[in-house]
């Protein structure tokens, strides 16, 4: 059973360039360093070859997990939204009980994760934490030092 994942319009284009660019160009690639390896003669003791047959294995590896992901791809309609609690692509401002610090981060799928830009994944455990809490809420977090408690402070959808 493949999973569902929900994008937004520039993660999923994203994602199709992606793909692209391994089918177009890296594709081809791979193809001709085996041609290349294969002329270099006998295919038993060539080592090239090998290590070119194998590059062409993980790339088309690589290319069928993301036609899967592409294919399991859903666009979300962020205004459709409901802003009254966390959801997929909401923007969540949270604030530590422990030492007060607060936090802005913006939940979406594991492909667009981006800690540096403030985009978490759902998948993660904060993610999961914050999934369905309204403002005003508290979550308990399972996190790998320890549990975190996180207030709501603020739901809303950029």
């Amino acid at each position: 059973m493949s999973k569902v994942s929900y994008y937004t319009e520039e993660g999923l284009k994203k994602l199709k360039d992606e793909l692209d660019y391994l089918r177009d160009v890296e594709r081809p690639k791979a193809s001709q360093a085996i041609a290349e390896a294969r002329d270099k003669g006998d295919l038993s003791e060539n080592a090239e070859y090998d290590a070119a047959k194998e590059a062409q294995g993980m790339l088309e590896l690589r290319i069928s997990k993301m036609e899967e992901i592409v294919s399991n791809a859903r666009l979300i309609d962020e205004s459709q939204l409901d802003t009254s609690k966390v959801l997929v692509h909401s923007t969540v401002k949270i604030k530590n009980q422990a030492n007060g610090t607060q936090m802005t981060y913006k939940l979406v799928a594991q492909s667009e994760a981006d800690l540096k830009a403030g985009k978490i994944s759902v998948d993660s455990p904060i993610g999961k934490g914050l999934l369905g809490k309204k403002v005003g809420e508290t979550a308990e977090i399972q996190v790998p030092n320890g549990t975190v408690t996180f207030e709501i402070l603020e739901i809303s959808r950029d």
